[in-house]
């Protein structure tokens, strides 16, 4: 099967949260990540832009201890870009969240144009 995206970990910011995950709920991330990565229509069940936010998608996973979101972004059309990870407490996306990710976002495209 060939990849129709790429999934990028910038810097450490979501792997602290996947590292704190257990074995069971790390492996419904990664089926979650592949759905992604090969298939060319992801379901919104699983990957959804969030309005208003300048391109920050939400990553939606189904876990034992509840909804876990792992926000991102597209770079170069084909490859998304991981910011952070948490669990979805209330119906609505955290606001700090979705701010933590337009800095992280900010921070990724200004660290990329200066290389």
């Amino acid at each position: 099967m060939r990849k129709v995206r790429e999934i990028q970990f910038y810097k450490t910011y979501f792997l602290g949260f996947y590292a704190s995950q257990d074995e069971t709920t790390q492996e419904k991330i990664d089926y979650v990540f592949d759905i992604i990565r090969y298939e060319k229509h992801v379901p919104r069940k699983f990957f959804k832009l969030l309005t208003n936010t300048e391109g920050i998608y939400e990553v939606r996973i189904r876990a034992v201890n509840g909804s876990i979101r792992v926000l991102s972004f597209f770079d170069d059309g084909n490859l998304v870009v991981l910011t952070n990870g948490f669990y979805k407490k209330t119906r609505k996306t955290p606001a700090r969240e979705i701010r933590r990710a337009k800095k992280i976002k900010q921070e990724y495209f200004i660290e990329k144009h200066s290389m």
